[in-house]
């Protein structure tokens, strides 16, 4: 296998060859030539000198196509890393890197399976060489890492990539399949690498910082877009090491992320990544130094706030919920910002966005204060109660269950003088007329809770209830008369030409 291999390496022909297929002009030759030849002539004399004699020069070309001779430079690529000695070991290494530059089209299984094999076998060794941490990486070989991943991850997804997968339109189906890149199973061992170079104590920050540049960065957020969920998982790992081991670019990696936000929550709607974005900034926020920034309280309100309108907001729900409440729990005081928030976003026929909403209220109502709590408490609890006369009976039901949550319970008791009048109306009509069992139930127990709590609030408001029912009633009565009136006064007046009547059924 090795022999076959590297027979398809270029190689320079012997002076003879040269002068037979060239015409006899041989001194003109480029220094990658003369490269190949000292790489071939190393390989000849271990294969006994008889190789090339064995291939003619319409192979060598073929197969130059395939490897051509500008990626190896130095050292034979295929040699092991162990039958080298240390001081060749690095420049192997950049010679084994620059083989895996040679790219290959996977949609087809058939095409260039032994060149394929041979770079995977390759990409192996890169790896065990890395995760082996026998010496410091030079500048040259960040740069030819650099390089090699650039070639191998970097590329444009189709436009049919993105608009015919039900996942970016915003489509959330379980019964759908992610797609599966065919080349994952190369691509695989190119992240692996990757996450172990950045990982690797051998890697200088200092120097690698000019490869790993704002346009290296830029490129693998774009790889986010991918619809095959086992690469954004494996670049959630990236990029989180290198927002840890490249602190100089963390800014850009925060402003970058808003701009993937913005475009995504006020322009297309459309991204496959947001999931991932969104647990990387978490993993991110509860870092943050206290008190917080202005950046970061901007970007609370600015970003992860409207992150709740798109339609799409049930992919990625858990992990905004948990930015939120990180937020909260690391600056209580935003709290009723956020609430406010919801509100403003807050889904009027989407029944199960706001079953999510009510979710996430209930989180953010365990970490916020009194103070803050009473700041939003009339538009929450007026939210809330139509909520809980939602005819969807698990709207209904979500809402009502926040009386299960102590902490909940203790802010309503505080401030019931507040609460109870807001919420007695939706309590009392589910009570009389709801048709779901479950939820009637639950607002009995509310409502003797409520009594049990304070009587005598709880009979004013009863008493105020009935007295607007009543006013209620009367008003319909007479409007009713109004247009009764109305009807029989527009039935006494004579018909003219192509006037509209009024008919009484």
């Amino acid at each position: 296998m090795l022999k076959q291999f590297l027979s398809k390496l270029p190689r320079k022909s012997s002076k003879s060859e040269s002068n037979e297929s060239n015409g006899g002009d041989s001194s003109h030759s480029s220094p990658s030539q003369d490269t190949s030849a000292r790489i071939n002539g190393r390989s000849n004399r271990s294969n006994g000198g008889n190789s090339s004699g064995r291939h003619n020069s319409a192979k060598r070309a073929s197969s130059s196509a395939v490897f051509p001779a500008s990626i190896v430079s130095g050292i034979e690529p295929l040699v092991p890393f162990k039958d080298v000695p240390n001081a060749e070991k690095m420049n192997l290494f950049v010679s084994k890197l620059s083989l895996c530059c040679v790219t290959f089209n996977f949609t087809d299984p058939i095409k260039n399976t032994v060149e394929k094999d041979v770079k995977r076998k390759t990409l192996l060794e890169l790896v065990d060489f890395v995760e082996s941490g026998s010496m410091k990486f030079s500048e040259h070989a960040i740069f030819a890492m650099c390089k090699m991943c650039a070639i191998n991850l970097f590329r444009v997804f189709p436009p049919n990539y993105r608009s015919n997968g039900k996942r970016s339109a915003g489509c959330e189906n379980d019964d759908d399949e992610p797609t599966f890149d065919p080349a994952w199973p190369h691509l695989h061992i190119v992240y692996d690498l990757l996450l172990k170079f950045i990982n690797s104590s051998c890697l200088d920050a200092k120097v690698a910082k000019k490869y790993f540049d704002h346009s290296f960065i830029s490129k693998l957020l774009d790889l986010f877009d991918s619809e095959d969920p086992r690469e954004r998982d494996c670049l959630k790992t990236i990029l989180h090491r290198i927002y840890g081991k490249f602190m100089v670019h963390r800014p850009y990696i925060r402003k970058s992320f808003n701009n993937i936000f913005y475009r995504f929550v006020f322009e297309t709607e459309k991204h496959n990544g947001i999931a991932e974005l969104l647990e990387i900034f978490g993993s991110i926020v509860s870092g943050f130094a206290l008190p917080l920034k202005e950046e970061h309280k901007i970007f609370l309100w600015r970003v992860l706030i409207p992150l709740h309108k798109p339609k799409s907001v049930g992919l990625y729900f858990q992990q905004l919920s948990y930015c939120v409440t990180l937020f909260i729990e690391k600056e209580p005081k935003l709290g009723s910002t956020v609430i406010r928030g919801l509100l403003k976003y807050w889904p009027i026929t989407n029944s199960q966005k706001e079953v999510m909403f009510l979710g996430e209220l209930e989180e953010i109502l365990e970490a916020i204060n009194m103070v803050e709590f009473q700041r939003v408490m009339v538009p929450l609890f007026w939210r809330i109660g139509c909520c809980i006369n939602s005819l969807h009976f698990q709207v209904a039901e979500r809402a009502l269950f926040l009386w299960n949550n102590d902490h909940i319970v203790n802010m309503i008791a505080h401030n019931r003088q507040v609460i109870l009048p807001i919420l007695f109306p939706a309590l009392e009509r589910n009570s009389q007329n709801h048709w779901n069992h479950a939820v009637l139930n639950l607002t009995l127990n509310i409502r003797k809770m409520f009594l049990e709590m304070d009587e005598k609030l709880f009979l004013s408001c009863h008493s105020n209830f009935k007295e607007e029912e009543a006013a209620l009633s009367l008003a319909a009565e007479q409007r009713k008369e109004a247009w009764k009136r109305l009807e029989h006064a527009a039935s006494l007046q004579p018909v003219m030409g192509n006037t509209a009547v009024l008919v009484c059924p």
